[in-house]
C-alpha cells in the first residue's frame, strides 16, 4: 500500500484535477506515480514539464525507455521497472530480450550500447563521470547534445526511482522485479 495518498481524479481540485485530465487525456491513462506526484501540483507540473522537453530532444522514445530500464535497474525501483518494461514493449518496440540487456547496460544496437554504457557510468558514479568515459561516449559517436540529453534522462528516472521507492508506489502495470544486485 502506498504510504503516500494517490489522488483521485474525481476527488482532485484545481490545478491538481488539470494536471491529471492531462495525463489521462495524454495517456489514455492515470497511472499511479502521477497520482502520488500530484499531492504537491508542483512536482507533478515539474516532472511533466521535464519529461516533455526532454521527449522533443534529441533522443529516441526508444533510447529514453532503455535509459529508464537501466536506471530502474541500477536503483532496484520495481515500479519503473515495470512501468518501462510495459512501455518499453508496446511503445518502444523493444523486444523482451533487448529490454533484459538494456537492464544492464548492454544493446543489440552499438549506438544504444554506447549511450547505456555512459548512462551507468552516470548512475553509478551519481554524476561523477571520468574524462574517459566523455571521451569514450564521443568516440562511439554521440554528440555533445546527446551526451546532454543522457545526464538529464538519468536524473529525470533518478528522481522517479527515488519518489516510487520512499512512497512505495503501488504498481499498477505487469509487475517486473529487480534482480538483487
Amino acid at each position: 500500500m502506498s504510504r503516500l495518498p494517490l489522488i483521485q481524479s474525481d476527488a482532485a481540485t484545481g490545478k491538481a484535477a488539470d494536471l491529471l485530465a492531462g495525463v489521462q487525456q495524454a495517456l489514455g491513462v492515470t497511472p499511479n506515480m502521477t497520482r502520488a506526484m500530484v499531492n504537491s501540483p508542483a512536482v507533478l507540473e515539474a516532472y511533466l514539464g521535464f519529461s516533455g522537453a526532454l521527449a522533443g530532444g534529441a533522443l529516441s522514445a526508444a533510447t529514453r525507455e532503455r535509459i529508464a530500464l537501466l536506471v530502474a535497474e541500477e536503483n532496484g525501483c520495481d515500479y519503473c521497472l515495470s512501468a518501462h518494461s510495459y512501455i518499453g514493449a508496446n511503445i518502444a518496440k523493444l523486444d523482451a530480450e533487448e529490454i533484459e540487456r538494456n537492464r544492464h547496460g548492454q544493446s543489440s544496437d552499438p549506438k544504444a550500447e554506447a549511450v547505456l554504457v555512459f548512462a551507468a557510468a552516470v548512475v553509478r558514479t551519481r554524476g561523477g563521470v571520468e574524462e574517459t568515459d566523455i571521451k569514450a561516449a564521443k568516440a562511439a559517436g554521440l554528440t555533445d547534445g546527446e551526451i546532454t540529453e543522457i545526464i538529464a534522462g538519468v536524473a529525470l528516472n533518478v528522481f522517479t526511482n527515488y519518489l516510487n521507492k520512499a512512497v512505495d508506489t503501488d504498481i499498477d502495470w505487469p509487475v517486473v522485479r529487480h534482480h538483487q544486485h
